[in-house]
């Protein structure tokens, strides 16, 4: 009796402990936002809501795209430029149509444009995922490399300037395309409609296809995975070609918002999405990741973000203090992995 009661009180604990470590970031949304709403005026007020909800989404739609990668074995570095690029196709397209000389262009609607710039990142999601499966060049370094690439090339669309007032024409049909930055549905802005049609679609394919069992196999062990049928490189190239769409649509939304586009866009947005789905569980390892617990991630990034702002904390700390929680979410699913294989050995040893 004793002997049972000693073996078993420490299991309940680690289960205990588990389970709080499994509902981290559920957790860690709780306090922000109550920390926020004692000592940031306004916090939660409606209009603030509203605006921290269309930062949460961008935010959000590139986590789930990393998340994809990540689970894969992979990284995306390059979200951030895609981003910056797309905002400057999706400007050009929208003042300029497409030049065919003798006084002819080619002038595109609010859907085409946005099929084009989807098409964009699209492209060079294949192109990241052509480095890494065909030349063999790692996730790191070849995202890196896309990253400058597409920055420079958003830079050289207009040397460097503002596409400015791009609120459409009515004759070419592109005057709705800063509905979907500004307009709403049913009181709740396009964007967040957008990402829960994401969200959902991201979800259901990660829990219910084969694709989804898929990623997670090859991020768990990519060369038993090959071994068992899964064709791996089809499986990169649908992580990354994802990602990519997910930052396309961030350009979108973030141009048609500001009915401007810069080529510096998107600067450093892929940290927030690295560390929304670490905070979310994402392990960097590889093959475990959940996308509602990144887009969890993805509020408390957000949340994090505006309080700061309102706050008046300075950008450079605000900087340093999403470094801390990066670190902080690693050291924490460190944790919860020695938990779980604690609690698996203490299951195993009592049924044995």
């Amino acid at each position: 009796m004793t002997v049972t009661r000693t073996s078993s009180a420490p299991a309940g604990d680690a289960s205990v402990l588990l389970v709080l470590l499994k509902a981290r970031t559920f957790i860690a949304l709780i306090l922000v936002t109550v920390f926020f709403a004692i000592f940031a005026p306004n916090f939660l007020s409606a209009a603030n809501l509203v605006i921290m909800s269309k930062h949460v989404a961008l935010n959000a739609f590139l986590a789930v795209g990393m998340t994809f990668v990540i689970i894969s074995g992979g990284i995306d570095l390059s979200v951030g430029s895609i981003v910056g690029l797309c905002g400057m196709v999706a400007g050009y397209l929208i003042l300029n149509g497409i030049d065919l000389g003798l006084g002819w262009s080619i002038q595109f609607n609010t859907l085409e444009i946005c099929l084009i710039v989807s098409a964009v990142g699209i492209f060079i999601g294949a192109i990241n995922a052509f480095l890494i499966t065909k030349l063999n060049v790692a996730p790191f370094i070849a995202t890196l490399g896309t990253l400058y690439v597409a920055r420079g090339a958003a830079m050289l669309s207009s040397d460097g300037r503002t596409f400015p007032n791009l609120n459409g024409n009515a004759e070419y049909g592109s005057d709705t395309y800063r509905w979907i930055g500004a307009g709403d549905i049913l009181g709740i802005p396009v964007s967040i409609w957008m990402l829960i049609i994401i969200g959902l679609l991201a979800a259901y394919i990660a829990g219910r296809t084969p694709l989804g069992r898929f990623i997670y196999a090859v991020g768990g062990n990519e060369r038993a995975a090959g071994l068992s049928g899964v064709k791996v490189n089809h499986v990169k190239y649908f992580v990354y070609m994802f990602s990519g769409l997910c930052a396309a649509l961030v350009g979108i939304i973030i141009s048609s918002q500001l009915a401007a586009s810069h080529p510096a866009t998107g600067d450093t947005f892929e940290l927030n999405a690295i560390a929304a789905a670490v905070l979310g569980g994402t392990s960097m390892a590889g093959g475990r990741g959940r996308i509602g617990g990144t887009i969890v991630g993805a509020f408390v990034i957000g949340v994090l973000s505006d309080g700061l702002v309102m706050m008046g904390v300075s950008s450079f700390w605000q900087t340093v203090i999403k470094g801390l929680v990066i670190i902080a979410a690693v050291v924490i699913d460190q944790a919860q992995q020695r938990v779980q294989a604690r609690v698996a050995l203490q299951a195993q040893a009592a049924v044995g």
